[in-house]
């Protein structure tokens, strides 16, 4: 038993219950076939009518054009000789990826302009609000300590801000695992005696989580949303300060048309290489890319599912999803549901936009390669789902822009790796019937004669060129601004560590090309991915699950220096980054989450970001909280233990658990009926510790007759101390 534990053994306070009263809102399911133009509402504020198509002009005008000229030039290149069929297919190829990478590149070139206007765009602090705004964090078995430590120092901050009285706070928990359950309800009671008994701090815990996160989002407003025009949504790695969330919610409450509002996180608390380069390249290139997000979509933005604020009678009337027809991967729940709960509320005539220069949004990344590969699959499969929302009626055209860009993130991986494998098709038909053609000297590329050599070469250098375009807009941008260039290390630092990033993302890219060809392989092949939890520690994957991952992407790479060396040096120059990216996996894939590399490049002032050098107070607060709660209580001792052990949290866990509800007659999970045997069995609490399994627990835990049962249990190993204790005493 812990010191928090003793404190409160017999002693039963008044818990305060876990949520306020419930104000509930109607949330029904929208259709995805039929919608009444005639319903959506107009604009109350006629400029927000208003259009960005100078910027529309120039990212898709110019990215047509720049595919249009990237396919001329690549028809020229293939034509020489005739097009045969497969020169065809590589053209084809070569024209979907290349139009992806002219987008991005022409969206770059308006944020960089966009960021010269605007980019010091600072926002004052608010002094005064009106309406109610709840922030919630939905929870799924992730570090009690971590999560009720950050939301704590965001309390805090808001706080500080002297509008605190404006919004409430909700911890929307979906927590499978019945410790860690245990572990967030105490955590919630130290989290209310720090804060005091005003705080309005909240805590619901689903029983099931039906439609995941989703789901716990729609609960909460259908339940309690009713009392709170506005809320906050947040991740479990969200970090706000209270200048960002008391700024969203005065720009809601001055813009009526408005329905989402997002922010622009940044990447902190990074150690591991991977991580570290994420950080870096998320704090320097990110902010270009999003200013040419906002500037070209205006009001007709999309929503990433946290760290922005939405009007909640709006979510409540248009953001209903319903289940798709059939059965997962393709069917069932919608797993990425923000894009689509973006594109509902945009078509029912509310804005969605993005404040791409407010500061204070940050959150967290995955350590290391495979943690982004295991959570990449259930992103692929979620927006491989959206081909079945594309035909939606009534969406504005961006919203269906912005499932595209989804999809086509995850089928770029297998085009790719299609355009190589095709590539090396025509050169072994080139090697095999003309074989005089190809000579013994290094090359960049193959001499074919039924290519233009010299165009593809300048081909490749264009394609090369705006592929990297975005990330040189960003490294300017930062290098001109003194406080980015100071916190990254300065002028020859930065660059450096611009350069780092570029290697290992090249490094990386054939890797995740074929990670991702894999996940979009078994999704169309119907094998569902499940929810796992998210990794959020620095700690390093074993190596032999790095081994067994990459060990195919290291044979492939292997066989093809090997299938490209006996065809042609020149191949191989060609191929050079995607082999050595393979070959090399295992090595890389370890090095990419090791704490001892990233710290080291830390230490040497590489791949840092300002808010690295200068760690802003809320995050300081933050993972000072976080350690502190951590040391008031474990978070991971045994539920059943603690439950029967301290009569005090067993009060107040009772005083959370939902009223009860009456069963139907017959209705009895084999879950509750083999608990309560294991419990009226059991003849000591470690009896029923030991027996009960793990949904087990979690049944017996919210039932208040089988916690009567746990109490009753006598504690042998307790009794036994108690009388060792009375003997020495005597």
């Amino acid at each position: 038993m812990d010191a928090l534990t003793e404190s409160r053994a017999g002693a039963l306070p008044q818990t305060a219950p876990a949520m306020p009263p419930e104000s509930h809102l109607a949330m029904p399911v929208q259709s995805l076939s039929r919608f009444d133009k005639k319903a959506r509402r107009k604009w109350l504020l006629p400029a927000n009518t208003r259009s960005p198509w100078l910027s529309r002009l120039v990212v898709f005008g110019g990215g047509l054009a720049l595919t249009a000229y990237g396919a001329h030039e690549m028809y020229k290149v293939v034509e020489v000789g005739g097009v045969t069929l497969l020169k065809w297919a590589l053209l084809f190829l070569f024209v979907a990826n290349f139009s992806w990478i002219a987008l991005a590149f022409t969206s770059g070139v308006v944020g960089l302009v966009w960021s010269l206007i605007h980019g010091r765009m600072r926002f004052d602090m608010p002094t005064a609000l009106s309406a109610k705004t709840a922030v919630v964090m939905p929870i799924y078995n992730e570090e009690p300590s971590r999560v009720f430590g950050t939301l704590q120092a965001i309390w805090e901050d808001v706080d500080a801000t002297g509008l605190g009285a404006h919004f409430d706070w909700f911890f929307l928990s979906d927590t499978t695992d019945p410790d860690v359950w245990i572990a967030e309800e105490r955590a919630l009671i130290a989290l209310r005696e720090r804060l005091g008994p005003d705080c309005r701090v909240y805590y619901r815990h689903r029983q099931k989580n039906t439609a995941r996160k989703a789901g716990n989002i729609a609960d909460f407003v259908m339940r309690w949303g009713g009392a709170y025009p506005h809320m906050v949504v947040l991740d479990a790695d969200s970090l706000m300060t209270g200048h960002a969330i008391v700024t969203l919610a005065q720009r809601m409450e001055a813009d009526p048309d408005s329905g989402i509002i997002q922010t622009l996180p940044l990447i902190i608390n990074r150690n591991t290489l991977f991580a570290r380069v994420q950080q870096f390249a998320a704090r320097i290139y990110g902010p270009v890319i999003a200013a040419g997000l906002s500037a070209w979509m205006g009001r007709d933005g999309n929503y990433w599912g946290h760290n922005a604020i939405i009007r909640t009678a709006a979510f409540a009337a248009h953001c209903g999803l319903p289940d798709l027809r059939g059965k997962p991967p393709f069917g069932g729940h919608v797993l990425s549901h923000d894009f689509v709960e973006a594109a509902l509320i945009r078509r029912a005539g509310y804005a969605v936009y993005m404040l791409p220069t407010l500061k204070g949004s940050y959150e967290e990344s995955p350590p290391s390669l495979i943690d982004v590969s295991s959570r990449d699959r259930r992103w692929c499969q979620g927006n491989l789902q959206h081909t079945r929302l594309l035909p939606t009626k009534g969406l504005h055209w961006a919203s269906r822009q912005h499932f595209l860009t989804g999809i086509f993130g995850y089928l770029a991986s297998p085009l790719w790796l299609m355009q190589l494998v095709i590539g090396i098709l025509i050169v072994l038909q080139a090697t095999y019937i003309r074989p005089e053609y190809f000579t013994g000297e290094f090359t960049l590329f193959p001499t074919w004669p039924r290519f233009d050599a010299e165009r593809s070469l300048a081909l490749f250098g264009l394609t090369m060129s705006i592929l990297l375009a975005p990330k040189l807009f960003g490294l300017l941008l930062a290098l001109v601004d003194g406080e980015t260039r100071r916190g990254g290390g300065g002028f020859f630092r930065l660059i450096v560590s611009a350069l780092i990033e570029i290697v290992m993302s090249a490094l990386l890219a054939p890797i995740m090309m074929l990670v991702q060809t894999g996940h979009v392989m078994n999704i169309l092949f119907g094998f569902d991915t499940g929810w796992n939890p998210q990794r959020r520690d620095d700690g390093s994957i074993p190596f032999k699950a790095i081994v067994r991952k990459h060990r195919s992407h290291m044979a492939l790479g292997a066989v093809s220096l090997v299938a490209g060396l006996l065809i042609s040096p020149s191949l191989v120059a060609w191929m050079s980054p995607t082999i050595a990216g393979l070959i090399f996996a295992i090595p890389i894939s370890w090095a990419s989450g090791q704490l001892a590399i990233g710290l080291g490049l830390r230490r040497l002032g590489f791949l840092t970001t300002p808010e690295e050098r200068n760690t802003p107070p809320i995050a300081m607060r933050a993972n000072t909280l976080a350690q502190e709660l951590s040391a008031e209580h474990d978070d991971h001792i045994d539920c059943i233990r603690i439950v029967h052990a301290d009569p005090a949290f067993r009060a107040a866990h009772e005083v959370f658990l939902p009223p009860y509800q009456r069963r139907a007659k017959g209705d009895i999970s084999s879950e509750r009926a083999l608990a309560e045997a294991k419990l009226n069995e059991a003849e000591t609490i470690d009896d029923a510790i030991a027996w009960l399994l793990p949904k087990e627990r979690m049944v017996a835990l919210h039932d208040r007759a089988l916690i009567s049962l746990i109490a009753r249990l006598p504690d042998t190993t307790r009794a036994l101390a108690v009388t060792q204790s009375e003997e020495a005493a005597a």
